[in-house]
């Protein structure tokens, strides 16, 4: 009876702490996952924040640029048409005047006319400037060709252009943005890369195209952060955005650029 008593006891024993170390387990494991669950939770209200974050920045960098392109076409205005136009209207007057001589009505009406071509030219380059007529008219090959063509002759620079992609036409308004990313890398290579030489390919990349551009010119650290805050990267950040693309950038100080983008 006592060997009974006793193989009970231990029965007894042996359920009781066996269910003390499933209840211990079961509440470690809901421990546990409570806050890997709130660990995880965290760590994706901290991503979104960021996403958010770089929304942010992106919208920031349009507006301002946006802004600085006002103030630049607004001064332009100013500076070459409407001062243009304000010697033109009083070269004008000026005909009005009484018992001018033929010499000085011929030299009015050159100057009206000198100054009326100034301003038209200038006008031309305004309007050049906010929408090139050859990217509207025969599409971004063609847009990006002349704009190449443009660097390579005004800024004493050789640009290589490749193209083995066909593109939309009709599809303007994407196609202004890599314009845009194309003249503000071109840009950022003379005016800061000191660069002598880039080249600009298209190339297919399944559904995508893919853009390559690279220069000579002085690169810079990519670890050094205050490289990825500029406003021009920030821009065509944010155009990459818009055609819902990638960007990348690869450099080295003396080695130039490498920049490759997806849309």
């Amino acid at each position: 009876m006592e060997t009974t008593s006793i193989s009970e006891k231990e029965i007894v024993l042996v359920i009781l702490y066996t269910s003390f170390f499933f209840i211990i387990l079961a509440v470690v494991l809901i421990v546990f996952f409570f806050f890997s669950r709130k660990k995880i939770i965290q760590k994706e209200i901290e991503k979104k924040d960021s996403e958010i974050t770089h929304q942010k920045e992106l919208l920031k960098a349009v507006i301002e640029t946006q802004e600085a392109e006002r103030k630049r076409i607004a001064q332009d205005l100013h500076d070459d048409i409407s001062s243009k136009l304000n010697v033109v209207a009083l070269n004008a007057h000026l005909l009005t005047t009484p018992n001018l001589s033929a010499n000085e009505l011929q030299e009015i009406k050159a100057n009206v006319i000198a100054l009326t071509g100034k301003a038209l030219e200038n006008s031309r380059k305004i309007a050049h400037d906010l929408l090139p007529p050859v990217l509207e008219k025969f599409g971004l090959d063609a847009g990006v060709e002349e704009l190449c063509m443009e660097f390579s002759s005004a800024k004493g620079v050789t640009v290589s252009y490749i193209n083995e992609v066909t593109f939309d036409d009709a599809d303007t308004r994407r196609h202004l943005h890599v314009f845009r990313i194309l003249q503000e890398l071109l840009n950022n290579s003379i005016r800061h890369g000191k660069a002598t030489k880039m080249t600009v390919s298209f190339i297919p990349n399944g559904e995508y195209t893919k853009c390559l551009y690279t220069d000579n010119g002085v690169g810079f650290d990519e670890t050094n952060c205050a490289h990825q805050k500029g406003l021009g990267l920030k821009n065509i950040e944010s155009r990459i955005s818009f055609l819902k693309g990638s960007l990348s950038f690869q450099s080295k100080v003396n080695k130039g650029v490498n920049v490759e983008f997806i849309f």
